[in-house]
């Protein structure tokens, strides 16, 4: 079921993580990529909405219509208003496709499918229950960690 219509407005939503609620109120019921739209799963997004008030959306997409090379990489849906720094990697604003393939890789996608960078992830064995998509907040780093399952790859705010 697609999610309804974004009704949450960056001014409501705390500074930190954003859990799934507050994210997928924030997104768009369908996201572009690839010359196809596809709706988001709601129930598996999260976010950061950075002091300054710009936020980091990550979602799962329906990939369901695309074909199978594509399904391998594109995985999840990135939303992001500033500058990040997407496993070490300095990533601008704008719309994004990425997922986690092989080699311990995150890759991510301009909206046309064009590989943009590849990031290192890492696999946490202590994370107690993981879900699909989900943010943690690392303060001893002031990092975020994004994860799908118990693989991740850091976020932190950039310039």
């Amino acid at each position: 079921m697609p999610a309804p219509p974004s009704t949450a407005t960056s001014a409501s939503l705390p500074i930190g993580v954003l859990h799934r609620e507050q994210a997928g109120a924030a997104l768009p019921a369908t996201v572009f990529f690839r010359g196809q739209t596809a709706p988001i799963q709601a129930r598996n997004s999260a976010g950061i909405k950075f002091p300054g008030g710009k936020l980091f959306l990550a979602t799962l997409v329906d990939t369901s219509g695309y074909a199978s090379t594509v399904q391998e990489m594109y995985q999840a849906y990135l939303i992001v208003e500033q500058p990040v720094l997407f496993g070490g990697q300095h990533l601008g604003p704008g719309a994004y496709g990425f997922g986690f393939v092989t080699g311990d890789q995150a890759v991510v996608m301009d909206i046309g499918g064009a590989t943009l960078l590849h990031a290192p992830t890492l696999h946490d064995e202590a994370m107690k229950r993981p879900v699909p998509l989900q943010i943690v907040e690392d303060s001893a780093t002031h990092q975020y960690r994004l994860y799908l399952g118990r693989t991740f790859v850091t976020i932190a705010a950039g310039e």
